[in-house]
């Protein structure tokens, strides 16, 4: 998880999070545990930011608890009936969508304060895929008891049609960056994202770890592999980052964002 590696730049509030660092390092974790919002780090980032501090147990009984999925397993499949949204709390996920031609295509990257299932509440099932990146924490919503917050609250109800507007926005984004770009305008555009998504976040925008591979890069971006490695290093030989695994220190984001 993210704050089990060097990405993590930001302190955070003592609290839950801190108690499933200690499982991580003891190289043990319990599959769920009790969420508390009120100590989250995450807490400006989900829907307990548009919460009071005398609003916050209504929302403590919704989502009541937190769950770990390591690293490959997957948090729900394709099909599979829909019953809650979750937050991540800390680590990554992929998502993988199947195509009617057997390959399967990286839909998305989550990072922590990101919502996942969204896609699921029209049709009643999951539309895709959800694979931890590596070991994960994520907040279990029920989604009838937040319909239920959502009719007695109503900034709760404002923060679930902003989040899906969000999702809408990106996949739009998405869809343009197939269409339109070159392979490596697509990779430039990737790693400024990358990097903004986890400035918001509090962590480490220009020195960070690529959890994903580059293959799952490629399936997201729509290029291949060799694609994604080459452009990497043109990157690295202009002096625009350095490339070290799956390390990346970006030097200088104006001039990928230009690209």
């Amino acid at each position: 998880m993210y704050g089990s590696t060097q990405v993590l730049e930001a302190s955070h509030s003592p609290g839950a999070d801190d108690l499933l660092a200690a499982y991580a390092r003891l190289g043990e974790a319990p599959r769920q545990m009790n969420a508390n919002c009120s100590l989250c780090s995450l807490r400006a980032l989900c829907f307990a930011s548009c919460l009071g501090e005398d609003e916050l147990p209504r929302l403590e009984r919704v989502v009541s608890q937190w769950r770990m999925i390591h690293r490959g397993d997957y948090l729900f499949r394709v099909g599979d009936k829909f019953h809650s949204l979750y937050t991540l709390r800390s680590g990554s996920f992929k998502t993988v969508a199947g195509h009617e031609d057997g390959l399967e295509h990286v839909s998305d990257f989550i990072l922590p304060g990101e919502t996942l299932g969204l896609g699921a509440i029209g049709s009643g099932q999951y539309d895709c895929d959800a694979i931890a990146l590596e070991d994960s924490a994520v907040c279990i919503i029920p989604f009838a008891s937040l319909e239920s917050l959502c009719h007695d609250v109503r900034s709760v109800q404002h923060h679930l049609n902003q989040t899906l507007s969000r999702e809408i926005v990106r996949s739009s984004r998405q869809m343009v960056l197939l269409s339109g770009m070159t392979a490596e305008r697509r990779v430039a555009s990737f790693l400024v994202d990358f990097s903004r998504r986890l400035l918001e976040r509090g962590y480490a925008a220009r020195s960070f770890t690529l959890r994903m591979t580059r293959e799952e890069i490629g399936s997201y971006l729509g290029i291949k592999l060799e694609t994604v490695s080459r452009t990497f290093s043109r990157f690295q030989r202009e002096g625009l980052m350095r490339v070290d695994g799956k390390q990346i220190e970006i030097f200088d984001p104006e001039a990928l964002a230009q690209i």
